[in-house]
């Protein structure tokens, strides 16, 4: 850990932190730190706001063989005057140009991405998978498309890369902490910790002991966060791997959920089709 001193941050919703997270999206830490996130935001979400930046090292991307990128540009339409869209960097303009549709939009993006190359397989350097990836996020699809070959979305990229370079992050994953009080500095911490570090942060730079929300009921979760380890579900409810795996047998017991076997370890997808939604 260390502090930093950055540009004043900007509050809104009179939440008192602001939190930077440095992500390369490809990286297993970075991933392994989602569960993490998700219950950060569940329990102390009233009082931060989080920012999600790419970092410039795409390392997972950028070790894509030659023959992958020749497969990835036959798939790839409406782009043979624009050479930079057939690289791996295709995936990182994608997340920025789902940001474009609102904070929100750019998470599920993200999310689903994730969830597609750690638990799929999937190829995200294939256009067709990132369509894929942004009609599950539910975004409008024509707007992105149209985004992802817009210079919007690569100015948004270059503006992460400078922060990223500005606030000498050099390591995934990473955050950077931000109080209210715009003459004390930003606290960052590299690397992948347990939950009560993250929350003895919070408390300290509050300078008090805040109080966390109540946790939803699992389903309620499940209805915004469909698929899932059972490891990260243990991590966010804080239960044994065991209990979580029982209530899962048991929501597929009712046909709520199936439980799927792939390649980087078996994963659980809730399928309620009730329009019950988290706040």
């Amino acid at each position: 850990m260390n502090t930093w001193s950055a540009p004043n941050p900007q509050h809104t919703n009179n939440k008192p932190m602001e939190i930077y997270l440095f992500i390369d999206p490809f990286c297993t830490d970075c991933w392994a730190l989602s569960p993490i996130i998700k219950k950060l935001q569940l329990e102390y979400g009233d009082y931060f706001i989080l920012k999600y930046v790419l970092c410039g090292q795409i390392t997972s991307l950028n070790n894509k063989n030659k023959k992958d990128l020749i497969h990835s540009k036959k798939t790839v339409k409406n782009c043979q005057t624009d050479p930079f869209m057939y690289t791996p960097h295709l995936a990182a303009i994608s997340i920025k140009a789902a940001e474009l549709q609102g904070k929100r939009a750019g998470i599920r993006f993200i999310r689903r991405l994730q969830e597609m190359l750690f638990m799929e397989n999937a190829d995200i350097t294939d256009i067709n998978v990132i369509q894929q990836c942004a009609k599950n996020a539910d975004l409008d699809l024509d707007e992105f498309i149209g985004d992802i070959y817009s210079q919007s979305a690569a100015k948004a990229f270059q503006c992460d890369l400078k922060i990223t370079s500005e606030m000498e992050v050099s390591e995934m994953p990473a955050m950077v902490f931000f109080n209210e009080n715009i003459e004390d500095e930003g606290l960052k911490i590299t690397g992948l910790y347990s939950y009560d570090i993250y929350v003895q942060i919070l408390t300290e730079m509050l300078e008090g002991y805040p109080k966390p929300a109540e946790m939803p009921p699992l389903e309620l979760f499940l209805t915004s966060n469909p698929i899932n380890a059972t490891h990260d579900l243990a991590v966010i409810y804080d239960q044994s791997p065991q209990q979580i795996e029982r209530q899962m047998k048991q929501l597929q017991l009712q046909q709520k959920a199936q439980k799927i076997h792939a390649k980087n370890g078996p994963f659980w997808k809730y399928n309620s089709s009730r329009n019950q939604t988290m706040p």
